[in-house]
């Protein structure tokens, strides 16, 4: 399993950082060729499915997520959210933390991810990769642009 760790400090209060980084549709903002469903509907809770569908006709997949833990922040406590990866493509977990800090916001992105077919060698190519886009996505999310 490829695993891997993204941090982030923001001037962003740690509630409007946890609203940008749990904005499931934004996400695709900064994922080439990437769209974003949220079937189970919005407000976000534990049980929200949502639905990364990436790639170009038939060559797409689908990347099918569900919240299994939403503690939004509050004055003093960290905001945390955690995912399943339910596909067929992508399957593992992810966690996104926001803990507040004196100057606005630590945000901690965590994945741990398997893609069916893919040798275990091929883990710290995923990682790799993974911190890159991720972490462009992270990026985007907390200064508000959308990347090209």
């Amino acid at each position: 399993m490829a695993v891997f760790r993204i941090e982030r400090f923001t001037a962003l209060p740690a509630a409007e950082s946890w609203r940008r980084v749990t904005d499931w549709e934004r996400h695709c903002a900064h994922v080439p060729l990437t769209r974003i469903t949220v079937p189970t509907g919005l407000p976000t809770t534990i049980g929200t499915v949502f639905v990364a569908r990436t790639g170009v006709g038939p060559l797409a997949f689908d990347d099918p997520m569900e919240v299994v833990r939403w503690m939004p922040p509050v004055t003093g406590r960290a905001g945390l959210c955690r995912l399943e990866k339910r596909g067929s493509v992508v399957l593992g977990r992810a966690s996104i933390d926001v803990y507040p800090t004196d100057s606005g916001s630590h945000v901690v992105w965590v994945e741990e991810l398997r893609i069916r077919l893919l040798p275990q060698w091929g883990d710290p190519l995923i990682a790799g990769t993974g911190r890159r886009l991720f972490g462009r996505v992270l990026d985007g999310l907390l200064d508000g642009t959308v990347r090209p």
